[in-house]
C-alpha cells in the first residue's frame, strides 16, 4: 500500500516535452506546447504514434484521453501498415529515373563543367566523378532538389499565406527524415517552415498540399477540427490531396543509392 501515494502523484504530474508515454502498450511521443489547449494524436508515416498536450496536462488526464480514442488511433495505425512505404533505390547509371515535380527525367551521366548535377534538355545530369561515388552522387542529387526545390516553394508560399491570410515565414528545404515538412514558430521574428527535399518529386499539386499544410499551422497547432477547417476553408479538396499524398509519397525515392559492384 505505502506505493499509492507515488502512483497517485505520478498520475497527477504534468506531461513534459520529449516524454515517452505508455498507455495499454502503445507508446507515444509526447509533444507539449504552450500555445495548445486541448490534446490531439498524430498518427506518422512512420507508424509512431505523437500525443500533442498542453504545457499543464496531467498523466492522468493524457491516458484518460488515449483510452477514449484509442479505436480511432488504432484504425489510423491499421491504414499505416496498408501504406507501409516501398521507396525504391536508385542507380547512377545512364537512363535510372528520378523525378521532379511529378514529371520522370532519365539520369544522363556524363562529365558537367560547374554544377555537378543540373537539368538540360529533358535530361538530368550527373557528373561522371559523382556517379562513381554513391555517398558523394547522392548527396549531389539530394542537394540540387534541396536548391531547386526551395527556388520553387519560394514562388509558390506568397499566393498560399494570402489564401490563409498569415505571414510569410522562412522556409528551408532539408533531410527530414519522414517527414514532408514541419512548421515552428519565431516569436517575435517570422517563423521557419522546414520542407523535406524529397517531396519536390512528386506533382505540383501535392507540393502546394503540403506548403499549405504547413501554413496552416501558423495559425492552428496540431491537426483538430479547428485546424482542418482553417486548411479547408483555403483548400477545399485538402482532404483528396492528402491521400493522393499518402498513396504516391510511399513510393518517393529518399535517397537509397545502390552501390557500384565492383570491378
Amino acid at each position: 500500500m505505502s506505493a499509492a501515494p507515488d502512483v497517485a502523484e505520478a498520475c497527477a504530474a504534468p506531461l513534459t516535452d520529449g516524454q515517452i508515454l505508455s498507455v495499454g502498450g502503445q507508446r507515444l511521443n509526447v509533444r507539449v506546447s504552450a500555445r495548445r489547449t486541448r490534446l490531439a494524436l498524430t498518427v506518422e508515416r512512420d507508424g509512431t504514434v505523437t500525443l500533442h498536450a498542453p504545457h499543464d496536462c496531467t498523466t492522468e488526464r493524457a491516458k484518460d484521453f488515449v483510452h477514449r480514442h484509442r479505436r480511432w488511433m488504432e484504425g489510423k495505425l491499421a491504414l499505416r501498415e496498408r501504406l507501409r512505404p516501398v521507396h525504391p533505390t536508385r542507380r547512377l547509371v545512364d537512363g535510372e529515373i528520378f523525378r521532379y515535380l511529378g514529371r520522370a527525367y532519365r539520369l544522363q551521366v556524363r562529365d558537367v563543367p560547374g554544377e555537378s548535377v543540373r537539368l538540360v534538355c529533358g535530361r538530368l545530369q550527373l557528373d561522371a566523378g559523382a556517379a562513381t561515388d554513391p555517398r558523394r552522387g547522392r548527396r549531389e542529387i539530394t542537394g540540387w532538389y534541396r536548391r531547386v526545390g526551395r527556388e520553387w516553394a519560394l514562388r509558390r508560399l506568397q499566393p498560399w499565406a494570402a489564401r490563409l491570410d498569415v505571414a510569410a515565414p522562412r522556409v528551408e528545404v532539408r533531410d527530414l527524415g519522414l517527414r514532408w515538412g514541419s512548421y515552428t514558430p519565431g516569436g517575435e521574428e517570422p517563423g521557419l517552415m522546414a520542407l523535406n527535399w524529397a517531396v519536390f518529386q512528386l506533382p505540383a499539386h501535392l507540393v502546394d498540399y503540403v506548403i499549405a499544410h504547413e501554413l496552416a499551422h501558423i495559425t492552428v497547432s496540431g491537426h483538430g477540427r479547428e485546424y482542418w477547417r482553417v486548411l479547408r476553408r483555403a483548400l477545399p479538396e485538402c482532404e483528396e490531396r492528402r491521400n493522393d499524398l499518402d498513396e504516391l509519397g510511399r513510393r518517393v525515392w529518399l535517397g537509397e543509392v545502390e552501390a557500384q559492384p565492383c570491378g
